[in-house]
């Protein structure tokens, strides 16, 4: 039978998850009501993110010197993240390392000992942010306080299984609010993250393998090898990829090869992150990003863009919603998002395009002037250029094999 004292707590964290809308305030509370069951010293919100790497987003007062280094590059020693998102259970500070030892790691002379921490629990959280994305929350311990124990480990483990479909409806509403009913043509399964280690082996971040046709599966392959094959010393190469299937239709992927990743084990990694729709990015909210000013920063420009892409803005423009010079904002845009600014508009354009093909209400020239092409020649082109097949070819092909023969005229 539950104690007074355990019925009161639980029901604090269910008061915290009825409230719960994703912002810094309802995480602020998640967390003072963990901290009820699991005292801890910081707590922390992590996600997996498009650019091959992870983000701190939660709380507002992670030690400055802990952000920076993480930032800076430190977040490929983040075993918390990678072995809870991995293993899909609460992990221990020794589970988190490779090797076993946590006090030897980086993570933890780098990042934990310097800000007086000596202990982390780490469990799996579904994409705070974005689908296919999933993240971890990490709870710490002083020096001199006692390590999280096993009954600790599996109460962290029931209050995320609680948590976590509360984040992904929270997520999944304001996405839908963003972009409408999900389309049949969007690649909307939650695989978006492929990861393959030194040995070309994938590593299992989902339940279910991705459902992709034989040949992508092969052209993956084929690009994984080749990465591998030229790993040449560098922390890590990122590039753009677009990658075709057995349609003619093409995948974009931000491809990222880390020399090393410790958090995952002995190097090379190759990243091959599928990019989220522009209106999932318009979902997005500044607070969201609450841990890390800097990235906050460019969510007024995300927005500014699925507002007004279809004039086509200069990077000046776009640049001075976020208070950044143009340089530096699209430095950083590209690192956080796995694409360019201008990459980013021609999304927007390429997902009313094919809403407007489907419809079949105008004819091309004036999809082409309504999503902002100079002419129906460059709408053609960068259609074809962003799909791999031309506005014609591309409504045919979706109407037989997407929606069924729909729409048909």
């Amino acid at each position: 039978m539950m104690s007074k004292t355990n019925t009161a707590l639980h029901q604090d964290f269910s008061a915290a998850l009825n409230s719960f809308d994703g912002d810094t305030a309802s995480y602020r509370r998640v967390f003072d009501a963990i901290a009820q069951q699991i005292p801890f010293a910081q707590s922390l919100l992590v996600s997996t993110f498009p650019r091959g790497g992870s983000q701190i987003l939660q709380p507002s007062h992670v030690p400055d010197g802990f952000l920076r280094a993480y930032s800076k590059g430190l977040f490929v020693q983040d075993g918390p993240t990678w072995q809870a998102v991995l293993r899909e259970t609460p992990v221990t500070g020794k589970e988190c390392m490779s090797s076993g030892a946590l006090e030897s790691s980086i993570y933890f002379k780098r990042l934990m000992e310097p800000n007086g921490l000596a202990h982390v629990a780490a469990v799996r959280v579904p994409g705070p942010v974005l689908k296919g994305y999933p993240g971890a929350i990490h709870l710490y311990r002083k020096t001199g306080e006692a390590a999280f124990t096993a009954d600790e480990m599996k109460k962290l483990g029931h209050l995320a299984a609680q948590l976590s479909p509360v984040i992904e409806s929270t997520r999944s509403n304001r996405t839908q609010h963003s972009c409408g009913a999900p389309a049949p043509w969007e690649h909307n399964d939650i695989h978006r993250q492929f990861i393959f280690d030194r040995h070309g082996r994938q590593l299992s971040l989902y339940a279910k393998k991705p459902a992709l046709d034989d040949q992508l599966k092969q052209e993956i392959k084929k690009l994984v090898s080749g990465r591998l094959g030229s790993v040449n010393g560098q922390a890590f190469q990122s590039d753009r990829v677009d990658l075709i299937d057995s349609n003619g239709e093409l995948w974009a992927f931000r491809t990222v090869v880390h020399n090393e990743f410790p958090a995952l084990g002995d190097g090379p990694y190759v990243f091959l992150c599928i990019q989220p729709a522009a209106c999932e990015w318009n979902a997005v909210r500044a607070s969201d990003f609450q841990a890390d000013s800097e990235v906050s920063r460019l969510v007024p420009a995300l927005k500014f863009m699925q507002a007004e892409f279809r004039r086509v803005p200069t990077l000046n423009e776009i640049a001075s919603k976020s208070h950044l010079s143009p340089f530096h904002f699209h430095r950083r845009f590209t690192e956080l998002l796995g694409m360019t600014p201008k990459f980013f508009l021609l999304s927007c354009q390429i997902t009313l395009a094919k809403r407007m093909l489907i419809e079949r209400k105008v004819v091309l020239a004036d999809i082409a002037a309504e999503c902002g092409f100079a002419h129906q020649s460059h709408f053609t082109s960068r259609f074809k250029q962003a799909s791999g097949l031309t506005p014609t070819r591309w409504r045919r092909f979706a109407t037989d094999h997407l929606l069924g023969g729909a729409n048909r005229t």
